[in-house]
């Protein structure tokens, strides 16, 4: 190993092996510093090592030195910037959940921390405490759950966000490898969705049970879900973008493409501002929506006594979760063939299988869902066993004279032989 020595032997370089990179360390405040110069000469990587430690002695002059940026300022500095780089292209509730999880769970864990000393093993320990039963735990009335799988890797993607701004302000060198070391191979993941035929019980269900709901003050309740239902499966809207929609974001037109009257729809969700145009299928729950009185608990702080729906108004304001799900399990529609349960979100799958079933370009199809080729083909493949062309699959390549027999045919493969 070459070893050299500046700065009155107060900064030392060395490289591991003949050509390769200088790297640099010195000891301030107890601790040792270490930092590649990313340059194969030794002339530069000493000018690269004598300002890399003058910052740091600059840093230790304004108190930001003694223990290292600590977790809990690499996390305030990540909320500040990503709020403020991402407004417009990020929602709201997105970025919230960022500041959520470090609120409730990474800063109580890791806290005063030096963020350099948040390494691969702290992330799997951080694991193991959100896995573990709590020591305090003494509520015998509820039963102690441990988080989902989902819920942890979220909060370890917040945990990487937070490493890389560390990383970007020069608080810590790399950022440490994060992944689950256990976690097994993920296979493909094929979403839930209703087929043709299920979907047709679905909304003959809600049909029905909006015409003779059990009880008669869940009549509007009940008509709401089933122009949810046809809403949904004729957009392809996200159950979170349906819920920010307002009746000034939609549009009844006559499209120039196919002549039919369809739905322009301003989508506001986890991707920002986007743009749908719906099925021919969604104008008429639209207009009953439309035209569908607010029940008087939403209009009573109106002054001018309307109880029709204004443009600034949400189409869907009330959720009906425990409606929809009754009328899942009572239709045996909860549960699909893979024992994954149906949620509204299905209804959104449904549609893109529909639409990829008849034959739609699948480009378009993911442009207006706002999502990628790519996912719809990761998730939705499995369902569209009908997509296949044999025409293009089982196609037989000619053979040269050679291989043709006795009576100049071509002989047939059997692959059962």
């Amino acid at each position: 190993m070459e070893r050299h020595s500046i700065l009155g032997n107060k900064v030392k370089l060395y490289r591991r092996q003949k050509g390769g990179n200088w790297h640099c360390y010195t000891f301030l405040k107890g601790t040792e510093w270490r930092k590649s110069t990313k340059q194969k000469s030794l002339a530069l990587a000493k000018e690269v090592a004598e300002d890399w430690y003058l910052e740091l002695r600059n840093k230790d002059r304004f108190g930001e030195l003694a223990h290292g940026a600590t977790f809990e300022k690499a996390a305030k500095t990540f909320e500040r910037e990503y709020e403020a780089i991402t407004q417009g292209r990020r929602s709201p509730k997105w970025v919230q959940g960022h500041k959520d999880r470090i609120r409730l769970h990474l800063q109580p864990h890791f806290g005063k921390t030096p963020v350099k000393d948040v390494t691969s093993g702290s992330a799997q320990e951080y694991r193991v405490y959100r896995m573990s039963k709590p020591e305090d735990w003494n509520d015998e009335e509820k039963t102690w759950k441990p988080p989902a799988r989902n819920t942890i890797h979220n909060e370890i993607v917040t945990l990487s966000m937070v490493l890389k701004t560390a990383q970007r302000h020069g608080w810590i060198e790399t950022v440490p490898d994060l992944s689950d070391p256990y976690r097994r191979q993920s296979k493909i993941e094929h979403r839930p969705w209703f087929t043709p035929r299920e979907y047709k019980q679905l909304y003959e269900a809600t049909r029905k049970n909006a015409a003779h709901p059990k009880s008669k003050r869940y009549q509007w309740h009940a008509q709401q879900l089933h122009d949810f239902v046809l809403f949904m499966a004729n957009t392809g809207l996200r159950p979170d973008e349906i819920k920010h929609l307002e009746f000034r974001d939609i549009e009844v037109v006559d499209d120039d493409f196919s002549g039919e009257r369809i739905l322009e729809i301003e989508v506001r969700g986890k991707r920002g501002v986007g743009y749908c145009k719906s099925m021919p299928g969604a104008v008429r729950p639209f207009e009953r929506l439309l035209s569908r009185q607010r029940p008087d608990y939403m209009v009573e702080d109106r002054e001018d006594g309307e109880v029709m729906p204004r443009p600034t108004d949400l189409l869907f304001p009330n959720e009906f979760k425990k409606m929809f799900n009754g009328i899942l399990v009572e239709n045996d529609l909860k549960l699909d063939r893979h024992g994954k349960a149906r949620t509204a979100y299905s209804l959104r799958h449904s549609y893109i299988c529909f639409r990829l079933l008849e034959g739609a370009d699948i480009y378009q199809v993911a442009k207006n869902c706002r999502t990628s080729v790519e996912m719809i083909e990761k998730h939705y493949a499995a369902h569209l066993k009908d997509m296949i062309d044999t025409s293009l699959v089982n196609v037989r390549k000619s053979r040269s004279n050679k291989s043709r027999n006795s009576s100049g045919t071509i002989p047939e493969i059997h692959l059962d032989e």
